[in-house]
This record gives structure tokens, C-alpha cells and sequence, in this order.
């Protein structure tokens, strides 16, 4: 038998938790693009621990315009 490696996605609340904002904060990041979660059948948000870690880590970078001023 073969065991799928399936991660449990994680709700809206569940996600806005992780990344410490609130579930507004949340929608806005959505919908600047900045994460697009899954959707269930019902039309409900889900979100990998992959997909928010990648988030948090791009929001680190210094955007572009203020590392060319600090060079």
C-alpha cells in the first residue's frame, strides 16, 4: 500500500494565526496577490503551510527601490 504525503491545509482563521494578522489582513494580502489559497467545493479558503511560509519569506526582501538606496 502507498501512503500519500497529504498536509493538512489550514483555514482562514487557522492561516491569519500563523502569520499573525487578522482575517481582514488576511483577504488583503489576497487580494494584492500575494497568496491564492485553495478552494473546497463549498467556496471555503484553505492555505498549505508551504504556500504561507513562502509568503512570510518574500515579505522579508527589501523591495528593490530601497536596496538600490542603501548601495
Amino acid at each position: 500500500m502507498v501512503e500519500l504525503d497529504q498536509e493538512r491545509l489550514l483555514t482562514a482563521k487557522e492561516a491569519a494565526q500563523y502569520l499573525r494578522v487578522s482575517l481582514l489582513t488576511l483577504s488583503k494580502i489576497e487580494k494584492q496577490g500575494g497568496i491564492v489559497p485553495f478552494r473546497t467545493p463549498g467556496g471555503h479558503r484553505r492555505y498549505s503551510h508551504e504556500m504561507l511560509y513562502e509568503y512570510l519569506e518574500g515579505s522579508r526582501r527589501m523591495p528593490e527601490s530601497e536596496e538600490n538606496r542603501t548601495n
